[in-house]
């Protein structure tokens, strides 16, 4: 009976845990590289619904998902290729036992020397190339699951802020108070850290400074802020060193959560990206696609008054202007809060004027209405143009003020151009 060749087997030291790796690997890149596509159009399609204190809850969630979704899809990725390359080792250490021989390849003797002195074998090579794979999936759940806990203290942390704020009837606003509640929670943390640090030798086993300390930080313990309470970043520190694993991590989260707030605002403004520093920039003769209904894309545009088309071929211009919560809300309860329901159309008519070639339309009049492809609520206004000669022609419809800053492009106003 022939003896078992032992370069068929996989190496002792294997992962265990290989092939669930490969199977998670496998069956979950598929959707996280799909995943952040489908979070950015959720977040086009809630936000114009929310006002301005909702939409920073919103953004807070979406920039720590849409993190955690890349870190698992570049991990998955990374993973993947790290473990097909451990396999063509092992499959390769099985066809030619023997590993490399120097012997037999063209070098000078200097080179083969060197090449000698670095030369590791392939057994070895097997084992870390199986250990950093399993590495590199543990560090990329383990960043994940920070995150996903991240994200769920800081909307909780927000959430309370908010209502803060709502109880000061605005005296105090949210970021403010939001800033306070981080600060009472994570400086004491802090001190007793340092004072653990560089005074817990010191302090007597029965004094009430110690007692104290570690009562406060068992408290801490408790609610996540302990070291041992994430099991791969403790291992990673205590084996790979403490600083090294928080430079590591801090820096991928840096770079996800900084990617992700950069992908939104190349989705918003997509002539960012690219050599268009020379191309003419100017509002006021911008011919944006958002504003025509043939044209924009409900779930990536914002919500902005539109007409139903750059070239008008019927008796009237449909004009829409979505109701948006972020500007609408504010000036409402400043101009009009106890109105009843036809005086707030009245009062929200008032917020949105219009002008057709630069004379004020006197006789508009809104009917209330919704978005068809979006599902909001907007208002409605025909404007007959049978009386307008051929040819280009501009409507301008006002914009309610910005709570607290001005326009970015300076403009109090929409500018739609078409023809007839």
């Amino acid at each position: 009976m022939a003896e078992p060749d032992p370069t068929s087997d996989l190496p002792r030291h294997t992962t265990p845990t290989w092939e669930v790796e490969l199977l998670i690997s496998g069956v979950a890149v598929f959707a996280m590289l799909q995943l952040p596509g489908w979070l950015d159009d959720r977040v086009f399609a809630v936000e114009p619904r929310l006002d301005a204190d909702w939409r920073q809850i919103l953004f807070l969630a979406y920039i720590y998902a849409k993190s955690a979704t890349l870190i698992l899809a570049t991990t998955f990725v990374a993973h993947l290729l790290l473990r097909a390359r451990w396999i063509a080792l092992v499959g390769m250490h099985s066809v030619y036992p023997d590993g490399i021989r120097l012997d037999a390849l063209h070098m000078g003797p200097i080179q083969r020397e060197l090449e000698q002195a670095i030369d590791t074998p392939i057994p070895d090579r097997i084992e870390r190339a199986d250990n950093l794979a399993t590495t590199v999936f543990a560090i990329g759940v383990m960043l994940a699951m920070m995150l996903a806990g991240i994200a769920i203290v800081a909307m909780a942390v927000y959430g309370a802020s908010l209502m803060v704020a709502t109880l000061s009837h605005g005296r105090i606003a949210a970021t403010s108070a939001m800033l306070v509640v981080f600060a009472v929670i994570v400086v004491p943390f802090s001190l007793l850290v340092l004072i653990d640090r560089y005074l817990g030798a010191r302090l007597p086993m029965e004094g009430r400074l110690r007692k104290t300390a570690k009562a406060l930080l068992q408290v801490y313990s408790r609610i996540g802020f302990s070291r041992g309470g994430n099991t791969i970043m403790a291992t990673l520190a205590s084996h790979g060193g403490d600083r090294r694993a928080i430079v590591l991590t801090t820096a991928i989260m840096f770079v996800a959560l900084a990617g992700s707030a950069w992908s939104m605002t190349l989705l918003r403004k997509p002539d960012m990206l690219g050599s268009y520093a020379l191309f003419p920039q100017s509002e006021t003769q911008r011919i944006d696609a958002a504003h025509y209904d043939d044209q924009r894309n409900p779930a990536r545009d914002p919500a902005t008054p539109y007409i139903q088309s750059a070239v008008v071929a019927g008796p009237y211009l449909k004009l829409v202007v979505p109701y948006r919560p972020e500007r609408d809300d504010p000036a409402m309860r400043s101009l009009c809060p106890q109105a009843m329901a036809t005086a707030r159309l009245a009062c929200l008519q008032s917020l949105h004027g219009a002008m057709l070639d630069g004379k004020p339309l006197a006789d508009l009049r809104y009917e209330i209405a919704s978005d068809p492809r979006t599902d909001r609520p907007a208002l409605l206004a025909m404007l007959d143009v049978r009386a307008l000669a051929p040819g280009q022609h501009e409507l301008q419809v006002a914009r309610p003020p910005r709570p607290g800053k001005a326009d970015q492009d300076g403009l109090s106003f929409d500018r739609i151009a078409f023809w007839l």
